[in-house]
């Protein structure tokens, strides 16, 4: 294949950072930009890319892959070119974020983690809270750049807050394995606040601008009008759920909306699944 940025629209934007999308919670709040009427004004929202619309197709997909001729109509969908999916499966591969294997396309070992990341977002696996905490103390004495940034990440992925440095703690509510990074830089306790837990949860996450955007987003996938606009909202969506604390209700404010934007998503995702197989299929 030739020179691929030629044959781009000017939405693909290729660079790495796209392969978070749909995973890392980045989107911003800015009043006054929009991405499309349900969030005018209001969502700043990461536009449609080539590169962002298989991967949320394939991180949606059980299991991850789909042909590429499946993949360019799903793309054409959105409004995207059939060169210009190409060139963005192309790339993907020499990233390491897909492999090709008999014409069809599917995620790499890495992003099956994330996939793995999303689905728990959608539905976290909790157990009974009987009010103890777990905590992680930093161990290492001396940590390269790239062993703390796994950690940070791997802490973020188990949805611990950082207390201060090398201090990270949650509630001990949620069921899930720790990755070797946190077991290996960290010693792990149980424990208890002697002070108010719902005053040190308010104080290690900043609950009211997640129930705000929560809701914003709820209201922006209800009025989304056609499939590239709610699926640029779903993906949002997606990416606010893994930034849910997924608290003991006990410390959350009464009127939550985790729940209700779980719905909405569930909703989107039937409404996709089922509209899927018309340009994905043989």
């Amino acid at each position: 294949m030739d020179d691929t940025r030629d044959t781009r629209d000017t939405r693909d934007t290729s660079d790495t950072r796209d392969t978070r999308d749909p995973a890392e919670p980045s989107d911003a709040t800015a009043p006054g930009a929009a991405t499309g009427s349900a969030a005018a004004g209001v969502l700043a929202l990461r536009p449609l890319t080539a590169r962002s619309i298989v991967l949320s197709t394939l991180l949606g997909q059980h299991p991850p892959q789909l042909p590429a001729r499946a993949l360019v109509r799903v793309g054409a969908l959105f409004g995207a070119a059939e060169g210009t999916v190409r060139v963005a499966l192309t790339r993907m591969v020499a990233a390491g974020d897909l492999e090709q294997r008999g014409g069809a396309y599917r995620l790499t070992d890495r992003l099956l983690a994330r996939q793995a990341r999303q689905d728990d977002s959608r539905a976290p696996r909790t157990r009974r809270w009987d009010g103890g905490w777990e905590i992680a103390v930093v161990t290492s004495d001396r940590r390269a750049a790239p062993e703390r940034a796994a950690l940070r990440q791997a802490m973020a992925a188990l949805r611990l807050a950082e207390l201060r440095e090398g201090t990270w703690l949650r509630p001990a509510n949620l069921v899930r394995l720790r990755p070797a990074v946190a077991a290996e830089q960290c010693a792990w306790l149980t424990g208890a606040p002697e002070g108010d837990p719902v005053r040190l949860a308010a104080r290690l996450w900043d609950l009211d601008g997640w129930a705000a955007r929560a809701r914003l987003l709820s209201a922006a996938l209800e009025r989304a009008d056609g499939p590239a606009e709610r699926f640029t909202v779903a993906a949002a969506v997606l990416r606010h759920l893994l930034a849910d604390p997924v608290l003991p209700t006990g410390l959350l404010p009464s009127d939550w909306p985790g729940a209700d934007l779980r719905r909405r998503y569930d909703a989107f995702e039937h409404e996709f699944r089922a509209l899927l197989p018309q340009y994905a299929g043989d």
